[in-house]
């Protein structure tokens, strides 16, 4: 057979077969996508619990998780470990509050399946199967308490701060494998990754359960900054220390614990929270200085006495509207929310709520949601109004509220 027959004939096998598979691919791409269901999990740090909710309009509940279905046997590991129960007893006595912090963090995988969570009273990550509520993988952090996470914009990977460790591990979300890890400041606490998933965005806190809040002692609270790392190498890039930034505009006095900040959608400027603060400041990255400082209202009922703050964190909770116009501020212990227009910073009513200690956008972007700590409830606050559109019930002591997807027909765990 002659030479251009055969690759014609080859041509036309491959055309075939390329007929054939492509739309059964984006077929199954798109039923994969129909499966699936945006929600809204509200971690409940003191009951060992996530809510799941509606991303937006009704926020009806959805299910229940039980994200500590192995409580039984990482208590037996604790007690028979010295070291391991007084880092648990002293989680429990200072940044607990007199409770066990069993879930701080949590995201859920591409598929819909499972959520991955971070449980700094038992130092670990894992993975819930949301079918069964069963542990699919666990994974011990450095040292002894687990913190804040994020996930990579392709939902693929997973930093978790271990907090007394100074270190950042981040994790295949399917199979809790490392696939790196790299070195922070005292106390990390908040991760971002960067909207092209190439940088990690780390805030060093530093020891925020000391009673040497006076800024005087402000020194004694350890070495605080931002690290910035390339997330695949995981090789540090850049190191932010904010206290030079702060004293270059006369905010001596400041603290520099960075505690959530958030990008502006063209990741220009970062907006940022700072312990004792009632407030939040807005920093030009590529100018590499603190343009803006906004300070919002005190509560003469919550500002008398810094020492009784909870963990130095005045205000704890900032997100932005995705269009970049507005801004939300959880105003932890001045008890209520707010909207703050980005242009003028001008804040718009304040919507009390009992020690709200997070702040997200919902799935259609419409509606802040801030977790109310105090009050075992999450509010929705419009973006264009500021005024508050729901409340919804959760469990003990609602912390971090994060976006992400169960299967289309999911009330919880068949077990749970």
């Amino acid at each position: 057979m002659p030479a251009f027959t055969t690759r014609h004939l080859c041509s036309v096998a491959a055309a075939l077969v390329l007929a054939l598979t492509t739309p059964a691919t984006a077929a199954t791409a798109v039923s994969d996508a129909a499966a699936l269901r945006e929600v809204l999990f509200v971690g409940n740090n003191w009951d060992g619990t996530a809510d799941v909710i509606g991303s937006g309009g009704d926020y009806a509940k959805a299910g229940r998780i039980d994200v500590i279905p192995d409580k039984d046997q990482r208590m037996a590991e604790i007690n028979a470990d010295p070291i391991k129960w007084i880092y648990f007893m002293a989680i429990r006595d200072s940044v607990g509050e007199g409770h066990d912090q069993f879930v701080d963090d949590m995201y859920s995988t591409p598929d819909g399946k499972s959520v991955v969570v971070s449980r700094p009273s038992f130092a670990d990550v894992v993975s819930i199967d949301l079918a069964t509520g069963a542990v699919n993988w666990r994974f011990p952090v450095s040292g002894y308490r687990a913190d804040h996470m994020a996930v990579s914009p392709d939902g693929t990977r997973v930093a978790v701060s271990a907090s007394t460790a100074n270190t950042v591990h981040v994790l295949d979300i399917a199979t809790g494998r490392q696939l790196g890890s790299f070195g922070t400041g005292d106390k990390p606490h908040e991760n971002i990754f960067t909207k092209d998933g190439k940088y990690i965005w780390n805030m060093s806190i530093g020891d925020v359960n000391t009673d040497l809040d006076d800024p005087f002692w402000d020194w004694t609270k350890g070495d605080r900054h931002i690290t910035v790392v390339d997330a695949t190498t995981f090789r540090q890039v850049k190191v932010i220390d904010m206290r030079e930034r702060l004293d270059a505009i006369g905010l001596t006095d400041f603290s520099d614990a960075v505690r959530p900040a958030v990008f502006s959608p063209d990741e220009s400027r970062l907006y940022f929270q700072v312990s004792f603060f009632n407030g939040f400041l807005e920093y030009d990255i590529a100018a590499d200085r603190i343009t803006r400082v906004k300070t919002l209202p005190e509560n003469p009922a919550t500002s008398a006495d810094r020492t009784t703050w909870v963990n130095d964190s005045r205000h704890h909770g900032i997100s932005m509207s995705p269009d970049g116009t507005k801004l939300c501020v959880a105003g932890t212990m001045d008890d209520y929310a707010t909207v703050v227009d980005r242009a003028t910073l001008q804040e718009g009513p304040l919507v009390g709520t009992s020690k709200p200690y997070w702040a997200t956008v919902s799935g259609d972007g419409k509606d802040c949601v801030v977790s109310e700590s105090g009050a075992d409830q999450v509010t929705a606050i419009d973006f264009a109004t500021g005024r508050k559109v729901a409340t919804v019930a959760v469990g003990d002591h609602p912390q971090r509220v994060r976006l992400g997807h169960v299967q289309a027909d999911w009330t919880g765990p068949a077990e749970g």
